[in-house]
């Protein structure tokens, strides 16, 4: 669930670098600003074991600890979006993801402010592009959509109610989308 924000920041990075290897680009509740309160949110729990010891346990966890921003989403989906982030092991769960990328995230705001990402998100314009953003998210705000808009106006965009980071992709808003853009490079 949390590995898209980085893929997003990478089709940035390739649209800038090696254009021709992309087709078209969905950032899914990520742009080239996210939120301070967003990372801090993250930095808490990234490269954290969890201390679940089941799936079921940790279904239950994700929707106590993200309910409120994900407020209408049913059990079956806390259900496999478990199984998604964590691996069952002999222990308990493991997460799925190498702990190390806080490690690397830590480095990278000890060594100054952020760069510029907006020059990575303007090279999306040659590009079919579609951003999805959840309508309660605190890594990609409202107004820097806003300012994805106004740079990129052939871009784009639908903000999913009741979803924050991130959306699950699933949703009808997500997945009109994501035919959209489909549908400009087939």
């Amino acid at each position: 669930m949390r590995r898209v924000a980085l893929f997003g920041l990478i089709a940035m990075a390739l649209a800038a670098t090696l254009p021709d290897r992309l087709s078209a680009v969905i950032l899914n509740d990520v742009g080239p600003h996210v939120s301070a309160e967003g990372i801090a949110r993250i930095l808490d729990y990234l490269g954290r074991p969890p201390d679940w010891a089941t799936h079921a346990e940790a279904a239950l966890g994700l929707q106590a600890a993200l309910g409120a921003d994900f407020p209408d989403v049913p059990p079956e989906v806390w259900q496999t979006q478990a199984q998604t982030q964590f691996q069952a092991t002999e222990t308990g769960l493991a997460l799925r993801y190498d702990a190390a990328l806080k490690t690397a995230l830590l480095e990278q705001a000890a060594a100054g402010p952020p760069p510029d990402l907006w020059p990575l998100f303007e090279a999306l314009k040659p590009l079919p592009t579609g951003v999805i953003r959840g309508a309660n998210s605190d890594i990609l705000q409202a107004d820097t959509l806003a300012e994805m808009q106004t740079r990129h106006p052939a871009m784009r965009a639908v903000e999913i109610p009741n979803r924050g980071h991130v959306p699950f992709l699933n949703e009808p808003g997500a997945v009109a989308l994501i035919h959209d853009i489909l549908d400009r490079i087939a």
